[in-house]
């Protein structure tokens, strides 16, 4: 694999934020060299992405080596020197040499080995195919829930068969309203006398003939002036009597008011 070295040190240097970031000891592995006690070399390794950078120190400059994390596998090692927590990055392909690291303790070893796992594409796509893999099932799920909602409101809202027929119909026809005021305080039973006599009022030639079963206009008829003045007179009727009553009221009004 060819990299572009500037590139690479420019995107090790850069802002993007770091995924872990930690001092390990190292042996082997490209501008490491051999330490004559063998406790390895001690650098600062800062992991971008799947690329694994390692630096003299803290405030390096210059990467002193970079792994590629793409087909391979990190698994606990041990260290040439004793009580060290080590583990080791090895790849699939042959001829490739293992990197050998080794942490402070053993709870920077378990979040190395971790982060350095997950590290890689290949399982982040095995991520997404598993977030992938939820959200359909979650959307299925919603959508029967969604279904199974729609079908209780409809059975809910659907209108129940009746054995029998509808008590408004009789020998197959609506029986006519009684609009007069003894059936409104009948259906009522708490309205006003004052209610009654204006509903009574507003009884006109056509709730009579209504109430005799005639139609003051005939079925067929489609012409909206004949319509308009046919109801014109009825208003025109409820207005002069409306006239006639304040008219005649307004005396016996002017009498009980003189002392």
């Amino acid at each position: 694999m060819k990299l572009n070295e500037r590139s690479v040190a420019h995107y090790a240097l850069s802002d993007s934020p770091a995924d872990h970031t930690g001092f390990l000891r190292m042996w082997g592995g490209p501008g490491t060299p051999p330490t004559p006690s063998g406790a390895g070399r001690r650098c600062w390794f800062v992991l971008k992405g799947n690329l694994l950078f390692s630096f003299d120190s803290r405030e390096g400059r210059a990467p002193l080596s970079l792994v590629v994390l793409e087909g391979c596998t990190v698994e606990l090692a041990e260290a040439p020197v004793p009580e060290e927590f080590a583990f080791a990055i090895r790849f699939s392909a042959p001829g490739v040499r293992p990197h050998l690291l080794a942490a402070d303790g053993p709870a920077a070893q378990e979040a190395w080995v971790k982060a350095l796992s997950r590290a890689s594409f290949g399982y982040m796509r095995l991520v997404v195919r598993e977030l992938e893999g939820q959200l359909r099932d979650a959307r299925q799920s919603l959508a029967l829930h969604r279904h199974s909602s729609w079908k209780s409101g409809a059975s809910c809202c659907k209108p129940q068969a009746h054995d029998h027929c509808s008590p408004g119909l009789q020998n197959g026809h609506f029986p006519s309203k009684d609009y007069s005021s003894v059936g409104l305080a009948e259906e009522g039973g708490s309205r006003s006398e004052g209610w009654a006599s204006a509903e009574w009022e507003l009884q006109g030639p056509a709730s009579l003939l209504l109430g005799r079963g005639q139609s003051p206009v005939s079925p067929e008829t489609s012409c909206f002036s004949t319509l308009h003045n046919w109801y014109g007179q009825e208003i025109a009727e409820l207005r002069r009597g409306w006239l006639q009553r304040a008219q005649g009221g307004r005396p016996e009004c002017e009498k009980k008011d003189r002392p």
